[in-house]
Parts: C-alpha cells; structure tokens; sequence
C-alpha cells in the first residue's frame, strides 16, 4: 500500500490488514505515535518508570497521584515565581523531605 505523509512524501506500507484502505493505515499509525509520545512525556515528566499495579485501577491510581504531584510541582513553580526549572524544583522538594 502507498499512502504519502504531510510533507508529501510517499511511505510504502506492509500489513496483513486487507480490509483497511491505505489511509485508515496512515491514521492508525498516527494515532499510535501520539499515543507513544504521551507514554514518552508521562515517563519524562511524571517520572513513571513503570507500573506497580496489575490492575487498571491501580495503574489510573499511579497516574493520577504523578500528575498531582506534577501539577503541585508547577503550582509552586508559578506561585514562588522561580526562575528555577520544575525539574531543580522537584529535587528540592525530594531533597526537603
């Protein structure tokens, strides 16, 4: 299948998935490397390494409490005026404890 990319450039594409047109495959890619992206900023800026739970619950737990801590994170970033980065920030804040 051929399909071409946002600059113009034509991608071949190999798949098994007959029943989808060459521009469903194209979006589906896509979809995945957004996905990818966010798994690649939760790991840089909610520092999950990586997961503890084995159940969803546990996961939409450790999720939810990293991006309190972030969003404290930036709130004492905003409410201080720092010129310091959140990651110098969020050192100090380990450190402190």
């Amino acid at each position: 299948m051929k399909v071409l990319d946002s600059k113009g450039k034509q991608l071949n594409l190999i798949t098994n998935g007959f029943d989808l047109s060459a521009d469903e495959i194209a979006d589906l890619y896509k979809s995945r490397w957004v996905i990818e992206l966010f798994f690649k900023w939760m790991k840089q800026h909610l520092n999950i390494e990586k997961f503890y739970a084995q159940s969803q619950q546990g996961v939409h737990n450790q999720v939810y409490l990293a991006m309190i801590v972030y969003c404290l994170n930036v709130l004492v970033q905003f409410r201080t005026k720092s010129e310091r980065t959140y990651l110098q920030i969020s050192r100090y804040l380990k450190a402190s404890l």
